[in-house]
């Protein structure tokens, strides 16, 4: 398969303003993987009475998904939907779904990351759903349009948008205010490096109390979470196909990040669940995804403890927009018949309506797909998701090399553990970490690329 360079647009941008790249989705390619489904003629097929729907779950979003599940077998009696779990995250997912295409046993709807879907569509392991909803009388337009674009290649929608998120800023507001500080999140992270030993200081003989701040735990969130760092230092892991994870600014950036743990001593990183962590009082703030919020408010709560959100902070070459979009969609399975294509498409039309994906944002915190989506009970209920819905309007698309490049996501959480839990040379590290990167651009991607 043939990738145009020149038509390869950014992936991920959920901007909805101005500033937030509005023209930004999916690459938009020549060439593509074998599309027969585009050629069955719909209206002669029948629904299949049983599809299966794999998903890792993601922010404790097992429940919602039940009961929607259960509401459409209410209004579809004919057809029984049978949740799996695929793991406990996006990665684990997708190797389950991989395995799967050997055997006969294929899942008819997958949940498909932001640096998963592009491989399923140009491995030929899921179809485009554009026909497939049109035969089901899904009215696509009601999608929010970068959301929905963000899975198009080759002219076609490869996944539905569910589970898209941002990263917030969550605090503590109780050792914010023992540290005599204002009530909101930082602005930047040099604003934060001044409040964090204030922080420090004034929780220090809480029982338990760790650090005023927490990274996110590396595996799935390093990637992701730290180019909000190298995009306010004005780095990044790439500028499109070029690789600048080790360029001066990405190195300035990820040692002031090694520095707030190993010098300055007032951050940690998380083993595995840094809300968790917060909630649990060892820390007074961290990064974590909008499908948290619905949790850490409600597990806070019943702590006792009062939880703020705000904005990511920016950085001294960049205020403003440093905040990568992510999450996932869900696609549709390749090696499913026509018949069970058909009834998941049915059922992903009534998972993303309007009122579902109200129901799943209230339960979750993630974002709304439909533009007809009622929010007025969900933020009357958790007015913080309006922080969320607001910062969307200054979101920037993640870099090439995270979501385009197989297995960079791994590697930069790799290269992250080594800088932030190992004190490695944070110049040798990145420069370690951009030959692997532009190793695999080398042999999985460029060869793909017209010139």
């Amino acid at each position: 398969m043939n990738i145009n360079r020149k038509g390869f647009l950014t992936l991920g941008g959920l901007g909805i303003g101005a500033t937030a790249l509005a023209a930004c989705g999916g690459p938009s390619t020549s060439g593509g993987p074998n599309t027969a489904a585009t050629n069955v003629d719909w209206s002669k097929v029948k629904p299949a009475g049983q599809i299966t729907f794999l998903s890792s779950h993601p922010g404790s979003s097992q429940p919602i998904e039940q009961k929607l599940i259960d509401d459409f077998q209410k209004a579809n009696p004919e057809i029984k939907v049978s949740l799996i779990t695929g793991g406990s995250n996006y990665e684990e997912v997708a190797q389950k779904f991989q395995t799967a295409q050997t055997g006969n046993d294929t899942p008819d709807i997958v949940l498909a990351s932001d640096v998963w879907w592009f491989r399923f569509a140009i491995a030929d392991s899921i179809v485009p759903i554009d026909e497939l909803l049109k035969a089901v009388n899904d009215k696509t337009d009601d999608f929010n349009q970068t959301l929905y674009d963000d899975y198009k290649y080759d002219n076609k929608h490869w996944a539905v948008p569910n589970n898209r998120s941002t990263p917030l800023f969550y605090y503590n507001k109780d050792h914010f205010k023992a540290a005599g500080l204002p009530d909101r999140a930082p602005k930047t992270w040099d604003e934060f490096a001044q409040w964090a030993p204030k922080i420090q200081q004034a929780n220090a003989s809480k029982p338990g109390f760790l650090h005023a701040y927490q990274y996110p735990a590396l595996a799935g969130y390093a990637g992701w979470t730290l180019q909000n760092v190298l995009w306010g230092f004005g780095g990044s892991w790439s500028k499109e196909w070029d690789i600048t994870a080790d360029s001066d600014e990405t190195v300035k950036a990820m040692q002031w990040v090694q520095d707030s743990i190993v010098k300055n001593n007032w951050a940690g990183v998380s083993s595995k669940d840094a809300v968790g962590d917060m909630t649990a009082g060892a820390v007074s703030s961290t990064v974590s995804s909008t499908g948290d919020l619905v949790t850490t408010l409600k597990a806070a709560k019943e702590k006792g403890l009062n939880i703020g959100v705000g904005f990511l902070p920016g950085g001294p070459a960049s205020a403003s927009p440093v905040c990568p979009t992510g999450g996932a969609g869900l696609a549709i399975a390749k090696k499913s018949s026509p018949e069970r294509q058909l009834a998941a498409a049915k059922f992903l039309s009534f998972y993303t309506s309007a009122q579902s994906t109200a129901q799943f944002s209230e339960a979750t915190g993630y974002m709304p797909s439909r533009t007809s989506a009622d929010m007025s009970a969900v933020l009357a209920k958790t007015p913080q998701i309006q922080v969320a819905l607001d910062q969307l309007k200054v979101t920037k698309s993640q870099d090439y090399a995270r979501v385009f490049l197989p297995g960079a996501d791994q590697e930069m959480a790799k290269a992250a553990a080594k800088i932030m839990n190992e004190k490695a040379d944070v110049k040798a590290t990145l420069a370690d970490l951009k030959n692997t990167l532009q190793g695999i651009y080398d042999k999985d991607v460029k060869p793909k690329l017209k010139s």
